[in-house]
């Protein structure tokens, strides 16, 4: 819960109201006077007698949580009129889904290339181990041998086109505390 200085300045609320802040004002706690476009944005949405009733309807302990509901949905409404947050909802369900897309081709690629790179195991004549079958333990260290990433981190082979960013794991230039391999050595 944000602090309120009812004593020295009016909350946001009642300052943009034109009212006096009493001690008792149920806009004090949540809408600080540092933060005016937080309740210009939710009573251009909302309208102020609505939120009071809403916050008079809601237990002492709700009241924080609607109110940064109402602020959000307000603010996303302001930015975008005609669909508010649904908008930004939905830009990010379809960014998910493309990524999604993406992971899946990924996937796909690699197990194309551990299939057509791996031999697979002829079955050996009796008493002849010239030839290894291999069983799926032995098939993913066969690939994880061929590929050079030893099973973990993200393989990227040489001469392979650069990413536009870094993983923050590969970046030995930071000074990170953590690049004595987790050690401590004080």
């Amino acid at each position: 819960m944000a602090s309120s200085s009812s004593y020295n300045s009016p909350c946001a609320a009642c300052k943009l109201l034109r009212r006096k802040c009493m001690p008792g004002c149920v806009f004090a706690p949540y809408f600080p006077p540092e933060e005016p476009q937080k309740f210009v944005n939710v009573h251009k949405i909302f309208g102020a007698s609505n939120v009071t009733k809403l916050l008079n309807d809601l237990l002492p302990h709700q009241r924080e949580d609607a109110v940064n509901s109402l602020a959000y949905e307000a603010e996303a409404r302001v930015r975008d009129p005609v669909y508010g947050c649904v908008g930004a909802i939905s830009f990010l369900q379809r960014q998910v889904q493309r990524l999604q897309k993406e992971l899946d081709a990924a996937n796909a690629d690699l197990i194309r290339y551990a299939c057509n790179e791996i031999p697979t195991g002829m079955p050996a004549a009796a008493g002849s181990s010239s030839v290894q079958s291999l069983t799926p333990r032995n098939r993913s260290a066969e690939f994880n041998r061929r590929i050079g990433n030893d099973g973990g981190g993200f393989y990227q082979p040489t001469g392979a086109f650069p990413l536009p960013y870094s993983f923050p794991w590969t970046d030995n230039s930071s000074g990170d505390m953590n690049d004595g391999g987790g050690e401590g050595s004080m």
